[in-house]
């Protein structure tokens, strides 16, 4: 049977779009072009709807970060998905037409709703095939990614694994893979890094700036005040700041760059020696794959609380939430020709998994082949 693999993901963060484009790759790569299909029921299922919702989504958590880490917790403790299904029941319903219609081998989940609904329409119409999840946080794992049922859970690292093992999940259900990144890491490792800091090379700093990062703005100009760096700042889809650092960014000495929304991210990592960044879960991961360190400026409460605690267990980053903390910190870095860079770098080497789509994808074939479409599932984890 020609495998079919359907990817589930969901635009409330960018992790979960990123790993699914990744891990989409890897099982073109692994079994043909055309393998894998992307899906994100919520927008088929209600496009202005998904709209406003991730605008309000993304308002909240950056705007009101207590008032998030409030639900997180509320919705983390509670059963409310399992009990408020009716909710989505337009987006259930599509999903279950792209299934009647696409008729996969295998499901991956990069984003945790889509287990309840697949729960609910096994019990409605029958086993849908093997479901995987491809957990997108570090740590700080949402409950609502162990608490459906489940062929198999494929972690980033171990650190994330021991979360699932205390929830209760058997060992056997529980892989430690990676987070899928592009392709173009592993391609590149042997060509692309920055300069050497030991020989003298000018330092290189890499900002990248998210919708809502806080103090955006005041942190580009101090890095761009810097007579030693050299320095590119990529502000997405915000042209106004884009204008005011160009205006900056003409005045200095050394190579500069200030970008608008870029694919060229994995070549930039690979490129500079240190990020200044939010913790999200495709930047940290990125960063671990180029073994470029982070200095993570802001961390939302939550999920991407747990992608800095990555860094700072392994000693693999700093966490400075002001713009005077950034530079203090990047100056500590780049100190005595970079020594504690160098240990940084260092630490994200047992991390790094830039292999992690291809790895994902030849294991969920392997068990797809090996049960004949029928899933082996692991019982769901209810809290009390």
């Amino acid at each position: 049977m020609t495998p079919r693999i359907l990817v589930l993901t969901a635009g409330f963060g960018e992790g979960h779009n990123a790993a699914a484009r990744a891990l989409a790759a890897g099982f073109d790569r692994s079994a043909g072009p055309g393998t894998a299909r992307i899906v994100d029921v919520f927008a088929l299922a209600s496009p202005r709807f998904n709209a406003a919702a991730r605008s309000f989504y993304l308002r909240l958590i950056n705007d009101a970060p207590k008032l998030w880490s409030r639900v997180y917790d509320w919705i983390d403790r509670s059963n409310l998905v399992q009990r408020r299904l009716w909710i989505f029941r337009r987006e259930i319903r599509v999903l279950a037409d792209v299934l009647a219609e696409f008729q996969p081998t295998a499901i991956c989940c990069t984003y945790p709703l889509y287990g309840y609904f697949l729960e609910k329409i096994t019990r409605d119409a029958g086993p849908a095939g093997p479901m995987f999840n491809i957990v997108t946080d570090s740590i700080s794992i949402h409950s609502l990614w162990w608490r459906a049922r489940c062929s198999g859970w494929f972690l980033p690292n171990d650190d994330s694994a021991a979360v699932l093992h205390r929830a209760g999940i058997k060992p056997a259900f529980v892989h430690v893979r990676g987070f899928p990144v592009p392709s173009f890491f592993a391609e590149n490792a042997s060509r692309l890094s920055p300069p050497d800091l030991a020989g003298g090379a000018a330092p290189r700093v890499l900002h990248v700036i998210n919708s809502g990062t806080r103090n955006a703005a005041e942190t580009a100009r101090r890095l761009l005040a810097e007579t030693d760096w050299e320095v590119t700042c990529a502000v997405g889809r915000d042209e106004r700041l884009r204008h005011k650092l160009l205006g900056l960014a003409a005045r200095r000495s050394r190579p500069t760059q200030i970008l608008g929304w870029t694919d060229q991210v994995p070549h930039l990592l690979m490129t500079h020696h240190v990020v200044v960044s939010k913790a999200g879960g495709a930047t940290t991961q990125e960063a671990i794959a180029a073994l470029c360190p982070m200095i993570v400026s802001q961390v939302v409460p939550g999920q991407e609380e747990g992608n800095y605690e990555l860094l700072r267990r392994h000693r693999a980053g700093a966490l400075a939430e002001t713009p005077e903390a950034v530079i203090a910190e990047l100056r500590r870095a780049f100190r005595d020709r970079g020594r504690v860079w160098r240990e940084w770098r260092a630490a994200l080497r047992p991390l790094a998994r830039t292999d992690a789509a291809d790895d994902i994808a030849m294991h969920v074939l392997r068990e797809t082949t090996s049960c004949n479409g029928s899933p082996v599932v692991m019982p769901a984890v209810r809290h009390a």
